[in-house]
């Protein structure tokens, strides 16, 4: 690597042949394509050059200076490429000391040079009012448009109009831009930095204002930056980033969105009690696919980070429906061509963070995924088919599996598989309740069909809470005599779940006796639940559902229940583990 001085040398000698061949390329169109080639390679190696000083020694003061002057001058070349300049204010901050007052320093160092840019492309011949503060440029354009017949004579004024009008976007966007790089290396309090205080009032407040568009959104991305320095400012902007959100285009919406995530990480989840429309932002974006799904995937990142950072992590019914609206647009077959969605939701939902809350909205996720099933077979046509709905169910059954997911206190080496076994399993037990209640809430039969064998593949723990698991007996044995379920994969299921409550029951019962000092055995035997099952109706299809109840009922010679409860459909290796019956452990 060369030493400081040397670099500097080269970086100086590389940046003016690039500055040239830029201005030569923009003074006339280049004849041939082999000039602006030679302008890209000569922008590539000036960032190499750039990326090599940001990992040098500095301690060589006499290098540091030589950097250091060669970085500031660079810096107010107004043709700079927008890149270079983001490496340059990067090697800048490097080489500028890491506390306050080297923060201080680097602000003021790159508000000079914005300054120097405004007055380098600004400059006129004619100009009274070259200090002027950066907020009255538009005025003076505008002044200089109507009065300016009587500095200079134009013999098209509408062109001269024009003319002004360009160079005062280009004095915004480059000046905007370097605030934004100098932004994006600050970490310290706004309001204790005077250089970026007067930055905010001068520079980003009147761009929010202007009327362009380019300048309005670039000052917009600056106003965000700010926000993450100051709690303060970003309480009082957020309905402003809300409402660019509502009026804007696609790429100024995910700006807004990747604006309002930030600062809900940086400054915390108390901003919704203020703003409760905010959720309703994202939920908003959520469902835009159709129209913008470019925001739709910004959104899905959105909300799978302050998920998975437990931002927003309150019991709110608003939460609720955004995780219910990602779980669908996960199965949905028509965000299957937006891989953004698709590519997110595969690593945020198997990540098993919020068991609970996924518990509470699987099943209403489930019926909107049903009536989307019910749709595409009525229409007929669909550009891609949707996955069934059991696997769907399968893999909702997974994303809440107590052994599988992260819990404060469940902390379970790898390969134990009896601690796994013996894990607190309430989630599965309401999981269960939740599905009873969905039975018998006037479903139509199809549905019943989809979400009852859900039951046979719930992890069913004797580490759970014992009132729990009384209480979900009761209610599972109370389903059998009312024969809540009326086809066989179904009844298989609820009468494979009875067996593994009543065992695990039985159990409790052993080890606290009744008063009358006899052992009184709660749960039917397994021989008894087979006679039971063989004196359902005489039918031959009854019969084929026997002998499926009976596959369900039997036990082998290690006391396994062994399920057969949907021998047709493929398994892959997640419904094999769901249907592992090795993981029900039975006591008694």
């Amino acid at each position: 690597m060369p030493e400081v001085t040397k670099l500097a040398y080269y970086l100086h000698r590389y940046t003016t042949v690039l500055v040239e061949a830029i201005k030569r390329i923009a003074a006339q169109e280049p004849t041939e394509d082999v000039e602006e080639e030679d302008t890209v390679e000569q922008e590539f190696i000036v960032e190499q050059l750039l990326h090599i000083a940001q990992t040098l020694d500095y301690s060589d003061e006499v290098g540091r200076r030589k950097m250091f002057a060669l970085l500031r001058q660079s810096l107010s070349i107004p043709d700079l490429p927008e890149e270079v300049t983001k490496l340059t204010i990067e090697a800048l901050r490097g080489i500028c000391a890491a506390d306050a007052a080297g923060e201080r320093e680097f602000c003021s160092i790159v508000l000079e040079a914005v300054a120097d840019v405004h007055d380098t492309i600004m400059d006129e011949p004619s100009s009274e009012d070259a200090d002027e503060s950066f907020h009255s440029a538009k005025s003076e354009v505008s002044d200089e448009g109507t009065a300016g017949g009587s500095r200079k004579k134009s013999e098209t004024p509408e062109q001269d109009d024009q003319e002004k009008a360009v160079r005062e976007i280009m004095v915004n966007m480059k000046c905007l831009h370097i605030v934004q790089c100098m932004l994006e290396n600050v970490e310290g309090n706004l309001q204790q930095n005077a250089h970026l205080v007067a930055m905010l009032n001068n520079l980003v407040v009147p761009a929010v204002r202007s009327h362009e568009a380019p300048v309005r959104e670039r000052g917009l991305l600056c106003l965000g930056l700010c926000s993450l320095l100051d709690k303060s400012l970003a309480e009082e902007n957020l309905t402003l980033f809300m409402h660019f959100f509502s009026k804007g285009h696609s790429a100024l919406q995910i700006t807004a969105l990747q604006i309002l995530t930030d600062i809900l990480n940086q400054h915390g989840a108390h901003l919704l009690d203020t703003n409760p429309n905010l959720l309703k932002v994202y939920l908003k974006a959520l469902k835009s696919g159709s129209k913008s799904p470019d925001v739709q995937a910004a959104a899905t990142v959105a909300v799978s980070k302050l998920m998975l950072g437990r931002v927003i992590a309150d019991s709110s019914t608003a939460i609720d429906d955004l995780l219910k609206t990602l779980i669908v647009l996960y199965f949905d077959p028509s965000t299957a061509h937006n891989q953004g969605v698709r590519q997110t939701l595969s690593y945020f939902l198997p990540s098993k963070r919020e068991p609970g809350r996924m518990r509470k909205v699987a099943l209403d996720a489930m019926h909107k995924l049903f009536e989307i099933q019910e749709t595409m077979d009525d229409d007929g046509e669909a550009e891609f088919e949707m996955v069934g709905l059991g696997t769907i169910g399968a893999h909702l059954v997974d994303w809440t599996d107590p052994r599988k997911c992260y819990i404060p206190g469940n902390q379970l080496t790898l390969g134990d598989e009896g601690a796994k076994k013996a894990v607190n399993g309430d989630v599965h037990l309401y999981f269960a309740r939740d599905l009873l209640e969905r039975l018998d809430s006037g479903i139509s039969r199809e549905e019943k069909k989809t979400i009852a064998p859900l039951l046979a593949k719930l992890h069913i723990s004797p580490a759970s809470t014992e009132s729990l698991i009384r209480e979900l007996y009761d209610e599972v044995s109370a389903a059998i005599e009312e024969k809540l379920i009326g086809d066989a994969t179904g009844r298989n299921a609820l009468f494979k779940i009875h067996v593994s409550l009543g065992k695990i029951v039985n159990s409790l019962v052993e080890k606290a006796p009744v008063a009358s000092g006899r052992k009184s055995s709660v749960t039917p035997s397994v021989a008894d639940e087979e006679k039971t099952v063989m004196a359902i109706e005489g039918d031959a299809e009854v019969e084929s559902e026997k002998t499926e109840l009976v596959k369900v009922e039997e036990e082998d010679s290690e006391g396994t229940v062994v399920a057969d409860v949907d021998a047709k459909a493929t398994r892959d290796s997640l419904v094999e583990s769901l249907l592992e019956d090795s993981d029900v452990e039975m006591t008694g």
